[in-house]
């Protein structure tokens, strides 16, 4: 099948309102595509989702002796600009002796509620620590220091960003088609979605091996399962369905409706993008797959948020539902 496959409904009383499709991927341990959905050579860019992928040289360079598991989760993030954030990334900054001007993702408004107000209280400025991306932003800089490039980082043709292409096209055992530059000024690099959940089932799988590839995905994922709070916020679907996991996954969002999930003790790797880029749609399909695959609880406050949310009118009683596609949950 190469058409978009059904992800996710709105249904409004007893009528299909809306419908949103797109292409999933689990992937196993050996890279072999164990259920597919839509067309799984369809290219995309995997956004934030990869993350964890832009992370790699950080670590396998031997960049991240020295930080610690919360920084490397951040380095995963794509947090919500919350004090629990800021000081860490701006703490992070300070120990390298850099500060705010030194990044390059922009500056943000934060997107935790009581800090954007307070600020806009206090007439503040957002910083570029502020930016959702700013951990993994310092992580480029430390991996920068480490091989001694120019304050441009996010060039395409850096060094940094050489060395985050090659691991890119390594673990999802594919050449990289192009490049968009993403919100955050960095290069983000094209995949397949079976090359992407091809990726994830390497992190899924590591930890067990040799090498220094080995030991860096396994601790990035260690590091995103131990500090999902870090790795989005409060009220975000990555940490809420992390948490509702119980550690057995590590699941990222990515912008334009994509979403991955890396799942260690079964060995499988999760990819999906939902064609219309609708958010509400990528996180009902995930939670779903979570399901199916027996590491989320259909009940649980976090999946029904999401998998069966329920759609309120002003007055707040329910008149619909968002709802995943039936196909996802049916063997």
């Amino acid at each position: 099948m190469t058409q978009p496959a059904a992800m996710a409904e709105l249904w409004r009383g007893d009528l299909l309102e809306s419908a949103h499709s797109g292409h999933a991927v689990i992937c196993d341990a050996n890279g072999e595509i164990r259920s597919a959905w839509g067309n799984p050579q369809a290219v995309i860019y995997p956004r934030s989702s990869c993350k964890m992928l832009q992370a790699l040289p950080l670590v396998e360079s031997g960049a991240a002796e020295g930080l610690s598991d919360q920084q490397l989760a951040l380095a995963c993030a794509s947090h919500q600009g919350a004090p629990i954030h800021v000081d860490r990334v701006s703490a992070w900054l300070k120990d390298l002796g850099l500060s705010d001007d030194d990044l390059r993702c922009g500056p943000e408004v934060s997107r935790d509620k009581d800090l954007k107000l307070a600020m806009i209280r206090a007439h503040e400025a957002p910083c570029q620590v502020h930016n959702n991306c700013s951990g993994k932003h310092a992580g480029f800089l430390t991996l920068n220091r480490h091989l001694g490039g120019s304050a441009e980082y996010v060039d395409p043709d850096h060094p940094v960003q050489k060395a985050v292409r090659a691991a890119f096209e390594e673990v999802t055992d594919e050449p990289s088609p192009t490049f968009g530059i993403d919100g955050c000024s960095a290069p983000n690099f094209a995949t397949t979605v079976s090359g992407l959940a091809r990726a994830m089932a390497a992190f899924a799988a590591a930890g067990s091996g040799s090498g220094a590839r080995d030991t860096a995905q396994a601790r990035l994922t260690r590091a995103m399962i131990a500090h999902p709070e870090l790795v989005a916020g409060e009220g975000r679907a990555c940490t809420e369905l992390m948490r509702a996991t119980g550690g057995k996954a590590a699941l990222k969002t990515g912008a334009e409706g994509v979403f991955v999930g890396i799942l260690p003790e079964q060995g499988l790797g999760i990819a999906l993008k939902i064609t219309d880029g609708a958010t509400r749609a990528s996180e009902a399909a995930i939670s779903a797959l979570l399901v199916r695959l027996g590491v989320l609880d259909p009940e649980d406050p976090a999946v029904r948020k999401r998998m069966n949310a329920p759609v309120l009118n002003r007055a707040g009683k329910p008149v619909g539902l968002v709802k995943a596609a039936d196909e996802l949950l049916t063997a």
